[in-house]
């Protein structure tokens, strides 16, 4: 069996070659992906181990070159720089694994005894036409953590992405279930089709199935045109059902037959229409526990629970929380100079549990990014994450130069106005999407909406007017409405 090392680092090259030997491979070793795609029709190679990160072109070339022409080689992708986005498309375009440098003999030892025992049982190499492939590679998805916790999720995510099978997201709250659906489904054969999100538990009951399948002209009082659900604007994508768990048992019924069946019907209907979807389902419950407890049905668990996937929470993948502030501090100041983070605020946030995840640190960012004069301190925190804290000289300082600052009354407006100015910076961010503008500041629509009279918010004038601030670096408002 012959083993193919890539890497333009000798020393992992050789460590990794020696390893491939002792275990009975015939190893070839290449400094560079051309040098690999000059060998590649030399051998049937039965795996390639390829650094991500090199001159020219990079692993993910080597990869596609490799699945190309010679579809049965197991690539193994090896990396120092590991992310949630690269372990997504390194094993949705086929990868066998994403290796995390540094690694010792044990994991490779591991891999080449499972790749082996693979071909075994595979049919004899056969070279096919191929492509080629560019030199340079660079993932449409922008997906956010380099955790190993986040990685390993992101690993499965992009082996299932290339089947069709149902898929559970499980996870707390605010663990960011429906962006992993979404680049599940961009990954997919179905990538280029619609993915519909639904929040299951935002949708009355007796509205879910409408919504959901469509209904018929005079099927219910205010129904006055027939009218398709989501369900078929999603034909040929996937659908996302978020807090599946919130459904009621009558809808369970007809969701288990939409997805045994592959065909709804309308409410009012007595016609059945066939429906292609791939559904994804997720909630922050745990769903064995409710079909214990007779509130979901077993069936329609098995149904959705092809496979499982759990999200971990943001404590458990503590190395992303800096490029998740950074990524929602750039989302706010987009168009404006970047925003930085004070190394004492970064250590806060670091060791801060974030019981609502990655939904709870946008939110305390966009604030903190919202109100400082250019880099968030300990200051813009939210309290509950200051006084997470334990006491030390270094928090003792940053208290005294808090209170110097809240001493100078002319510098500082009243909360109502922050409040105001907040409401109507957020707004500007969102473009005017007041259900989006509410996600970010916590609230519901009536609510924003209240504030935003309450505040005199001019809404047409959101994005016509400079961010204004005081010699200080706080933001100022001039006249009765907020413009921004």
């Amino acid at each position: 069996m012959h083993a193919l090392v890539i890497d333009d680092e000798v020393q992992v090259r050789r460590f990794v070659s020696a390893v491939l030997r002792d275990e009975g491979w015939e190893v070839s070793e290449a400094e560079s992906a051309e040098q690999a795609f000059e060998l590649l029709r030399e051998r049937d190679w039965g795996v390639v181990f390829c650094d991500v990160m090199m001159g020219g072109a990079n692993g993910f070339s080597v990869l596609k070159r490799f699945k190309e022409e010679l579809p049965q080689t197991k690539v193994v992708l090896m990396t120092g720089h590991g992310t949630a986005v690269g372990a997504l498309d390194a094993t949705a375009f086929g990868a066998y694994d994403y290796l995390l440098k540094p690694f010792g003999v044990e994991a490779l030892q591991s891999l080449s005894r499972a790749v082996q025992e693979r071909l075994a049982r595979q049919p004899h190499h056969r070279l096919v036409a191929g492509k080629g492939a560019s030199l340079l590679y660079q993932s449409d998805i922008d997906l956010v953590g380099r955790s190993g916790a986040f990685i390993e999720v992101m690993k499965q995510v992009g082996r299932v992405a290339a089947t069709n099978l149902p898929v559970l997201l499980t996870g707390e709250s605010g663990t960011g279930k429906e962006v992993v659906a979404s680049a599940l489904h961009r990954r997919s054969r179905r990538g280029e089709q619609p993915f519909v999100a639904v929040n299951c538990g935002a949708i009355p009951g007796e509205l879910i199935e409408s919504e959901l399948f469509g209904h018929m002209k005079g099927s219910f009082t205010g129904a006055d045109r027939d009218r398709r659900g989501l369900w078929e604007e999603a034909d040929g994508g996937t659908v996302f059902l978020d807090e599946i768990t919130e459904t009621s048992a009558a809808f369970q019924v007809k969701l288990l037959r939409a997805l045994q069946e592959g065909e709804i019907r309308r409410v009012g209907s007595n016609r059945t229409q066939q429906v292609d979807v791939r559904v994804v389902a997720a909630s922050n419950r745990d769903v064995e526990g409710e079909v214990k407890g007779g509130r979901f049905r077993q069936d329609l668990f098995y149904r959705l629970n092809a496979v499982s996937i759990v999200l971990p929470p943001l404590r458990e993948r503590r190395e992303d929380i800096l490029p998740l502030a950074k990524s929602f501090a750039e989302q706010v100041y987009s168009l404006n100079p970047a925003v930085n983070f004070a190394p004492e605020a970064l250590a806060l946030m670091e060791r801060y549990p974030w019981p609502g995840n990655i939904r709870e640190l946008e939110n305390a960012v966009v604030r903190a990014a919202a109100m400082c004069d250019g880099t968030i301190r300990v200051q813009d925190l939210p309290e509950r994450v200051r006084t997470n804290r334990p006491e030390t000289a270094a928090t003792t300082a940053n208290k005294t130069e808090l209170e110097k600052r809240e001493g100078d009354a002319q510098e500082w407006a009243s909360l109502a106005e922050i409040e105001g100015r907040y409401v109507a910076r957020v707004l500007e961010q969102t473009r005017g999407n007041k259900q989006a503008a509410a996600r970010l500041l916590g609230v519901d629509r009536k609510t924003l909406d209240r504030m935003i009279k309450r505040h005199n918010i001019n809404f047409g004038n959101l994005a016509h007017f400079p961010l204004t601030r005081r010699p200080s670096g706080n933001l100022f408002v001039s006249g009765p409405t907020y413009h921004f």
